[in-house]
């Protein structure tokens, strides 16, 4: 049975927009070694619609450890306004994104990995599919942007499945479905 797995940078104060102009301060070899486990259990990437065009925009053409993972890994798009999807190994899901995830997750395999695609993270913890949440808690405080949990939904139990603190005071959380 595969996993869902969603890995977010969040503020102290709950932002979970643009980690790229915040969190890179707060980076050190232990957090990419915690990214690059995360990774290296990944069998499909799961992307958003915003996720997608953006990192569709940036790694075709690039070379390297992480552009080699990015554009050879198969590609789950989430979206119910796009028609087609062009970056290599990528598979468009449309329709009910929720069903076709819980069928996937049936099958055997290797983590199904979100990165980034904060709507889809939280369509999907509400729905009760992620089965790991992991947040890079970064030790700022933003003060404006995006959060992962808006005011608009209810309450979802979560259970803390692990922690763990790095030297640029980073702590990681693992949430799992309660």
């Amino acid at each position: 049975m595969r996993k869902i797995v969603a890995g977010l940078h969040l503020s102290l104060d709950g932002v979970i927009e643009a980690p790229e102009r915040w969190s890179f301060d707060y980076h050190c070899d232990e957090v990419g070694q915690s990214i690059k486990a995360r990774r290296d259990a990944t069998e499909t990437l799961l992307l958003g619609r915003n996720t997608y065009q953006a990192f569709a925009g940036i790694w075709p053409g690039q070379t390297g450890e992480i552009a080699d993972f990015m554009n050879n890994t198969p590609k789950l798009v989430a979206s119910t306004t796009l028609t087609s999807v062009e970056w290599g190994g990528a598979e468009l899901v449309d329709g009910d994104v929720e069903t076709a995830l819980a069928r996937l997750k049936q099958d055997d395999g290797g983590n199904i990995t979100i990165t980034g695609s904060a709507t889809l993270v939280r369509s999907l913890v509400r729905a009760g599919l992620v089965d790991e949440l992991h947040l890079m808690v970064c030790p700022v405080v933003v003060g404006g942007g995006r959060r992962l949990f808006e005011a608009d939904g209810g309450r979802v139990p979560l259970r803390l499945a692990g922690s763990e603190t790095y030297p640029t005071g980073v702590v990681h959380l693992t949430y799992a479905p309660a």
